[in-house]
């Protein structure tokens, strides 16, 4: 049977008293994307208890690898790395090794990344986190997001302001930041201020004066532009302190909300000299009374146009899923299709990061993005995340070696 603690979902409070004195819970996950058109409900399809852990299932580990041996992470040539987000609590940063293994044992595979969050709200950096995905022989990805508790999405800037950033507000921050990660020293992605294309986080060019034209620059925008200084401040800072082991991401969502010329991933994009992966959100279904959408809409054209950026920086699907709901598309289908797609259609997509994850809507129903919501949604991953082109196992360079 499945425990009454397996049941508790992660439930945000995201809105303050309203005038007539009632309090309205906003209930998501910290990283979903959200459209403001959409009504914020969902049915509920609870995992199977029978789905929670095959008895079958071997997990193919790297042996060979060596925590403390000084190394970098080599991009495939062939296939693309598997990784997951595991729903590690309301900050998304509760990290355990039982989680990851408990996934990887759920999927059949060992997973190549893990994502988990670093908000400037704890003002601190992950090293234990990071710690565990390393000597597990997994690449973390930190989402590193300009964000206040209680991290409350749909509203506007907070402390951690852009033109806070930009004006070295929070220098001190970064340069302890950049400090702890070059005492790392380990292979890291990092995504900072991830879908900055959309309104619903705070760093969004929405704030920053959206379509309003830089009058010193009359082909670029006050929104964008805000974000591209506030990154590369970020960037700069942090290389300065020596945190070489970092490769950072660009990380938009699929398709931008408001969708207009101003708001497209190009208008923000910090160039490649800042960017060492291009990331992509690409989310399904999440909510019942939105529409089912398969993977070619989903990434055909994000895809396009992440690749007119750069004509070689490699492509991360940073973050993928899809809920499951009566009278809607089939998710084991779904599943498939992105796991296949993912490393033949799109060749330059070099990995791709499950977003497994459960929560609980404002009418107490649940959208549930969960590999195993169903048994058949976790046959389908573990069938197609089973094609040997999708790679478990890091491939890594000795940097003695490199010397």
């Amino acid at each position: 049977m499945v425990s009454a603690v397996e049941l508790i979902p992660n439930c945000y409070k995201r809105a303050p008293l309203a005038e007539d004195g009632v309090l309205r819970l906003r209930c998501a996950p910290l990283r979903m994307t959200r459209r403001s058109w959409l009504a914020f409900v969902a049915a509920i399809v609870l995992s199977l208890p029978g789905c929670k852990k095959p008895a079958d299932t071997k997990v193919d580990r790297e042996s060979k690898f060596d925590p403390n041996a000084p190394a970098e992470v080599v991009l495939p040539e062939r296939g693309a790395y598997t990784g997951a987000f595991m729903d590690f609590g309301d900050a998304e940063d509760e990290v355990s090794l039982e989680m990851i293994e408990e996934f990887e044992n759920l999927v059949g595979k060992h997973q190549a990344i893990i994502a988990s969050s670093s908000y400037w709200g704890e003002q601190s950096f992950p090293t234990r986190n990071l710690n565990v995905i390393w000597r597990h022989g997994a690449m973390p990805l930190v989402f590193w997001s300009p964000w206040d508790r209680p991290y409350e999405q749909n509203h506007g800037p907070d402390k951690f302001s852009l033109n806070a950033i930009i004006d070295g507000t929070w220098d001190a921050y970064i340069d302890k930041w950049g400090d702890a990660a070059r005492e790392f020293g380990k292979p890291m992605i990092v995504s900072f201020g991830n879908e900055m294309n959309g309104d619903w986080f705070p760093w969004s060019g929405w704030f920053y004066g959206a379509n309003k034209l830089v009058e010193s620059a009359p082909n670029r925008w006050e929104g964008p532009e805000h974000f591209k200084k506030a990154y590369r401040h970020v960037v700069d800072r942090v290389r300065a302190r020596g945190a070489a082991n970092i490769k950072w991401m660009f990380h938009t969502n699929n398709y931008s909300y408001p969708i207009d010329t101003w708001n497209a991933a190009a208008a923000y994009y910090p160039g490649p000299e800042y960017a060492d992966w291009l990331g992509l959100s690409v989310y399904g279904q999440q909510f019942k009374d939105e529409p089912w959408a398969n993977i070619p809409p989903l990434v055909d054209w994000p895809y396009e146009e992440m690749t007119r950026l750069d004509p070689k920086t490699p492509i991360m699907i940073a973050e993928w899923a899809t809920g499951e709901f009566p009278r809607s598309g089939n998710k084991g289908d779904w599943v498939l299709e992105g796991l296949d797609l993912f490393r033949t259609r799109y060749p330059r997509v070099k990995a791709a990061v499950y977003w497994h994850e459960r929560w609980q809507n404002q009418d107490q129903t649940y959208s549930n993005l969960r590999v195993n919501s169903s048994v058949e949604s976790l046959d389908a991953y573990r069938k197609g995340v089973a094609h040997p082109d999708w790679l478990g196992n890091l491939i890594l360079r000795s940097l003695k070696e490199r010397r």
